[in-house]
């Protein structure tokens, strides 16, 4: 990704970092790469001998870029106050709260707690670092943070903010009631969406923290973490989707039980299975967490339309294809149940036989919100491309189709490449050998139908379910070896979101290309 190519939303710098410390750079590491790059950048504007700087911290991560750039001025011969709004044993950020003991413990700044806005006072300083907030504000300023930013601009000092000034929506460019106006924003890693329409920014320069290219183009714990719809108290049964798998016929019972299971292990509230009668029956008999819906009819053919219709109409989410067979009648129908679909605005994942039937006319994917989700073969089958091996020119060969189709598409492989058609690209290395196993795909179009059914983006579920499906697997074949079934993954996708989202993700993939 080049500087400023993207610009970057709260959430996706949020994920980059989580990414970073998931393949080797720790956050710990990136706060002190921050905090030099600032205090490199602010000695090269001014000399730092006894030059007179006030840096104002906050309790979160950004106070703790200006707990390291504080160490590195006064370092270089610079005068520095660090000026914490609030109570120290308030720090937030693990990180934040070593480097603010390290400073204490090297005495190389005087430290000031203000509690109270009445012990602002003049502020007599060449430079102002404004380290209060960064991306983290969402609301309007109040009370002594709001009052050390009118301070701070009636300064005659030079101002400089980290990241984003204080006051300014991160995502939008909004002043929250009143900014720090600064005159140099030293913002990390690349530009953030708003800071375009924000004049208070002044000048930009972006700082390189270091974090490492796999963090952008790979798959990682940040991806799952802004994908998952968090959980409120007082939530109630539907506020995390409801899931429609259209699938199954007589020979395949299984793979449309493993979507719906798939899906409720990744959390959706209900997951419904609407397949032949026969069939649903047999589901019923896999799983009572199962819903299913009794179709009139041997295989899916548009003789059940209408009743799919208002299954669709009442859904979030819809998986088409797992089991669903190969008969001309069924495929015939596919393009159909899409359209459906479209026209009711729910987003589908388009999956195994589905996939085969939309070889001579795609257009219909074009037409609604689906992910598309092919193997190397059903790849060929639906665009006529082969694939070469090298990983690059594979994602290259993906990333046109997904343009040219008009839809995401997640390629299931050794390495999973999943593309938008925007010219979004990821790749995947979670998952192992044992993953060969028949079902696992149905596992991850559950995990990805889930997401899509709880609101979330196309490309952004479909990096994340197949970071989680992969991970799955290799939990469980830590435990099994590498002879799996596809429902050793169901157990283990809790445990993989449990992680993530209490940070303690651990193990490395055991796929390492």
């Amino acid at each position: 990704m080049e500087k400023g190519e993207g610009m970057l939303s709260v959430e996706e710098m949020r994920a980059l970092e989580l990414n970073s410390q998931y393949f080797g750079v720790s956050r710990l590491k990136l706060m002190e790469n921050a905090g030099k790059g600032v205090a490199d950048a602010i000695s090269q504007k001014f000399n730092p001998k006894n030059l007179k700087i006030k840096i104002f911290s906050g309790l979160g991560g950004n106070g703790g870029d200006g707990f390291v750039a504080a160490r590195y001025l006064a370092a270089a011969g610079a005068d520095v106050e660090v000026i914490l709004l609030g109570d120290p044993g308030r720090i937030s950020s693990k990180e934040a709260r070593e480097n603010w003991d390290l400073l204490k413990k090297l005495g190389c700044a005087r430290l000031t707690c203000l509690r109270e806005s009445s012990e602002l006072g003049q502020l007599d300083a060449d430079v102002i670092v404004d380290a209060i907030l960064g991306t983290g504000l969402k609301t309007q300023l109040r009370g002594l943070f709001r009052e050390a930013v009118e301070a701070i601009n009636r300064s005659g000092a030079f101002k400089v903010a980290i990241d984003v000034p204080t006051g300014i929506d991160s995502d939008t460019g909004e002043v929250m009631g009143v900014a720090v106006r600064a005159d140099l924003t030293l913002t990390l890693h690349d530009l953030k969406i708003g800071m375009p329409k924000a004049k208070e920014c002044g000048e930009i320069v972006v700082v390189d923290i270091g974090i490492p290219e796999k963090a952008v183009t790979h798959a990682g714990p940040g991806d799952v973490h802004i994908a998952i719809k968090d959980r409120a108290p007082g939530s109630h049964k539907g506020d995390f989707g409801r899931l429609l798998v259209v699938g199954g016929c007589p020979r395949y019972v299984g793979a449309p039980a493993l979507v719906a299971l798939g899906a409720l292990r990744a959390g959706v509230d209900l997951a419904i299975v609407a397949a032949p009668e026969k069939v649903a029956w047999a589901i019923n008999a896999i799983s009572p967490d199962i819903i299913t819906v009794k179709l009139p009819c041997e295989v899916i053919s548009s003789k059940v339309l209408e009743q799919l219709g208002e299954e669709i109409r009442s859904s979030s989410g819809i998986v088409l294809g797992p089991g669903m067979g190969n008969k001309p009648e069924t495929l015939m129908a596919v393009p159909k149940i899409i359209g459906l679909a479209g026209e009711a605005k729910v987003p589908v994942v388009v999956d195994a036989d589905a996939i085969k039937a939309l070889s001579k006319d795609p257009s219909a994917i074009r037409d609604a919100n689906c992910v598309v989700t092919p193997h190397g073969g059903e790849f060929k089958i639906l665009t006529g491309a082969e694939l070469p091996e090298e990983i690059n020119a594979r994602a290259e060969v993906a990333k046109q189709h997904a343009k040219s189709l008009g839809t995401t598409i997640l390629l299931k492989g050794n390495v999973d490449i999943i593309a938008s058609p925007d010219g979004k690209v990821k790749l995947n290395s979670t998952g192992n050998p044992g993953m060969t196993v028949g079902g696992t795909g149905d596992v991850l179009s559950g995990i990805l139908g889930a997401l899509l059914a709880q609101g979330s983006d196309p490309f952004k579920a479909a990096v994340a379910a197949a970071f989680i499906n992969g991970y799955a697997g290799d939990l469980a074949a830590q435990e099994k070896g590498f002879q799996l079934v596809a429902s050793d993954l169901l157990d283990k996708i809790p445990s993989v979101i449990r992680e993530i989202k209490n940070q303690t993700v651990c193990i490395t993939p055991l796929n390492q290309n």
